[in-house]
């Protein structure tokens, strides 16, 4: 079970890295945007409470219940994983660079050709944007592929992306997993 990280932890977080949760052939490989200070003291993807990646897994019917973060190996199973474009843990998001993104495209296409999964699902748009060179892509399924994996693009999760509300993001991820299971 999650334990709330000091003040002292989440500072000493600034900059460490979480290990992916990866393995070849996955339905889908879900992409964060890079880990907040919250998950790299605790060592978990989307850890922060307020997060709604959780939930809009669970609504969307990737999850047969509400998976906790320190329960994130249990995606694999699933033939689900969880990345980020950039792996440094920040405070805010936009502390990093475009180049920061663009390489970690470079770095994301990389991993995707090795490991192989069906899907990547980029969630947050405005990064996908950034990082892949794609200032028009929109919400949803993308053109092309990268790293030889079919591309859709989610909400971002962050509770700061008010306007998706939980329903919403639920929504939108079961129209993935709609896409993924009709293959």
């Amino acid at each position: 079970m999650r334990t709330k990280p000091t003040k002292d932890e989440l500072a000493a977080a600034y900059g460490k890295t979480i290990d992916d949760v990866i393995a070849p052939d996955l339905d889908v490989l879900f992409c964060g945007i890079n880990p907040g200070l919250y998950s790299g003291a605790l060592g978990l993807h989307f850890a922060r409470p307020g997060n709604r990646f959780w939930p809009a897994l669970y609504r969307g019917g990737f999850t047969p219940r509400l998976l906790d973060p320190s329960e994130q190996h249990e995606l694999l199973g699933l033939g689900l994983g969880i990345t980020n474009v950039v792996a440094r843990t920040t405070a805010r998001a936009d502390e990093l660079t475009p180049d920061e993104f663009r390489e970690g495209g470079r770095l994301l296409a990389a991993r995707v050709a090795e490991y192989r999964p069906r899907w990547l699902a980029v969630v947050g748009i405005t990064a996908f944007r950034t990082a892949f060179g794609l200032p028009k892509a929109k919400i949803g399924p993308q053109d092309g592929e990268i790293g030889g994996a079919r591309v859709w693009v989610l909400p971002n999760p962050s509770g700061l992306n008010a306007h998706w509300t939980p329903a919403a993001l639920g929504d939108e991820f079961g129209r993935l997993r709609t896409e993924v299971h009709s293959e």
